[in-house]
């Protein structure tokens, strides 16, 4: 079982801050408790094609594209994006609560077709009711999950290439078609903590992708799902979502962690977890567990900060540390089952390069790379790194703070 690489497009804006570029009070409309943030890089299409490029570039598989009401359109977005990228695949978020399954499977075929092949499926259930209402969505917490394993019947039905009647809760389908499904069927990520959406995974999805926990949390989830898809007669695989701070030294990995911290005002981290704090989601609760709010001990695990946490929802954490100490974390959680990482850091063009020109080639050395085309191709500089990132330092495109 090798690595697989993922890289994240910030379809929501990027920057040098954790600050995410949304507000956490009232659903993120009002911004008056949250400090300016300087340094922010809108998510317009020609920067997110410097990342897209940079990503196909150092050898990453895929990008993770974001979904909701602070992002571009994942399906437009990344479309475009494979007129400017040859092999790069796209991990493509999405809510089944607010498009028609049968519309979905469409839309994946055509999407194959146009990219020769480079989709991937990331199915977002959704943990916060403010969120899903924005889109028309008034379902609860259990219940989205039980139309979400509904969408992916059908989903999966439709691509079967003959008609496909469905009689469900959420949804009635006759005759129900993709008239020319995609080639190949697009692998379908999703993720969920609760009891309600183990189940989902063990009947519907390829990968069963958990945010960053510490090691033996992560392992828990794994058995939790591999034997409910035991009892369903499947097989899952299984991926980690998290962040990167990787350097030349464990000291400058650190003191960058520190810089980013150091940006936090009290009142900006007290306004996010007090928003986060309502979610429904019981990924992101124990995400808000592994640092209770506090900036105290936010290393939980070796090599493992989650400062991330104090003010982003979603994954909270991330790997940090000097080159070697991030690819031995890694080697840790493939050794637990993890084959897929969705890897970010902000910003995410230049920690794209700190990771792909570090750490890709420790994970090499070590054989849990597939032989694959060989990322960066041109003259090593003289320290053995890419003639494009000059003197060991990460190529740095775009402005910012």
């Amino acid at each position: 079982m090798s690595v697989h690489l993922h890289w994240f497009l910030p379809t929501g804006g990027d920057g040098r801050t954790l600050v995410d570029r949304h507000a956490y009070t009232d659903g993120g409309i009002r911004r008056d408790r949250i400090t300016p943030v300087s340094g922010v890089r809108a998510p317009d299409i020609e920067y997110l094609a410097q990342i897209a490029k940079a990503a196909e570039q150092l050898g990453f598989e895929a990008v993770l594209t974001p979904t909701g009401t602070w992002c571009e359109d994942t399906w437009l977005t990344t479309v475009a994006l494979t007129q400017v990228t040859e092999r790069l695949k796209f991990l493509v978020a999405f809510r089944p609560g607010v498009i028609s399954p049968v519309l979905a499977a469409q839309m994946a075929a055509t999407y194959q077709r146009i990219s020769r092949g480079r989709l991937l499926l990331n199915v977002v259930t959704g943990g916060d009711s403010t969120e899903q209402k924005r889109f028309g969505d008034h379902l609860g917490h259990d219940r989205r999950y039980s139309r979400t394993d509904e969408f992916l019947q059908i989903v999966r039905g439709v691509w079967g290439g003959r008609p496909f009647d469905f009689q469900g809760e959420h949804y009635q389908v006759e005759g129900g078609l993709t008239a020319l499904p995609p080639d190949p069927l697009p692998q379908i990520f999703f993720g969920g903590s609760s009891a309600a959406a183990g189940p989902v995974a063990a009947r519907n999805v390829d990968v069963y992708l958990t945010w960053g926990e510490p090691p033996e949390e992560v392992k828990q989830k794994i058995d939790w799902i591999r034997g409910l898809a035991e009892k369903e007669g499947r097989t899952v695989r299984f991926g980690i979502r998290l962040h990167t701070i990787s350097r030349d030294s464990s000291k400058e990995a650190w003191a960058t962690a520190g810089r980013l911290l150091d940006d936090l005002d009290p009142e900006t981290v007290a306004a996010a977890q007090q928003a986060l704090g309502k979610s429904e989601s019981v990924g992101q609760q124990r995400m808000l567990a592994l640092h209770g709010g506090s900036r105290d001990k936010l290393e939980i695990s070796p090599n493992l900060w989650a400062g991330v946490g104090l003010v982003r929802g979603g994954a909270g954490t991330a790997l940090v540390g000097s080159h070697a100490e991030v690819a031995d974390r890694i080697e840790e959680y493939h050794s637990l089952g993890i084959e897929h990482f969705v890897l970010s850091g902000y910003p995410h063009l230049e920690e794209a390069y700190w990771f792909g020109e570090g750490v890709r080639p420790e994970l090499a050395a070590r054989g849990l790379l597939d032989a694959g085309p060989a990322p960066l191709d041109g003259v090593p500089a003289a320290n053995g790194r890419p003639a494009s990132a000059p003197g060991g330092a990460p190529l740095l495109i775009a402005g910012g703070r």
